[in-house]
């Protein structure tokens, strides 16, 4: 029985880590791109990390590994990736059908797009500041 259970586990842990993960590429794929990092000299990296923590505060779930959690990773990662399919009218149908409904679509979509402005935000005033101590 235990090792049936903690079989269970790992096949969780696993999943959750690779959901997860895989939002965080999609993620760093996009801040790569991101015209507004290169011209404040922001690093993708450190953005993504930003961008990564303030969304799954938002998402569903009540912890790393809840499935419901580990769906919202899947889903945002779709929805963050709609730019590279060919046929994003299938796309856009498939995410308001993962989401629940086109408001809950919107809904995420809001939470990426001010997670993003709002790490923008923290990260150049937090170099603005240094460049002020530094005077």
């Amino acid at each position: 029985m235990k090792k049936i259970l903690l079989l269970c586990a790992s096949t969780l842990f696993l999943t959750a880590c690779t959901d997860k993960q895989q939002y965080e590429e999609a993620v760093l794929a996009e801040m790569q791109q991101e015209k507004d990092l290169k011209d404040y000299k922001i690093d993708p990296e450190y953005m993504t990390q930003c961008v990564v923590e303030l969304t799954t505060k938002e998402m569903p779930g009540l912890f790393a590994f809840d499935p419901y959690r580990m769906t919202a990773y899947q889903n945002y990662t779709k929805m963050i990736t709609m730019g590279t399919v060919e046929n994003k009218q299938q796309r856009l149908e498939e995410l308001r059908t993962l989401f629940g409904s086109p408001q809950e679509l919107t809904k995420a979509h809001a939470t990426y797009t001010t997670s993003v402005m709002d790490c923008m935000a923290s990260i150049i005033a937090k170099s603005e500041n240094k460049e002020e101590d530094k005077k």
